[in-house]
């Protein structure tokens, strides 16, 4: 079986946006996450594809 380094790992990204986005939520109340959300629904950069 062969080794392939990757020069971008999924899985790992993935672990560290979600532990940055629960470090920021901590800290909200519910108000202020469904604002936090509502904003960035409007300003995010990745759209679906269909």
């Amino acid at each position: 079986m062969k080794t392939i380094k990757k020069s971008f790992d999924a899985v790992q990204f993935m672990r560290e946006q979600r532990d940055i986005l629960s470090e920021e939520l901590s800290k909200m109340t519910a108000e202020e996450i469904l604002e936090f959300f509502k904003k960035r629904k409007n300003t995010a950069s990745t759209k679906p594809c269909a």
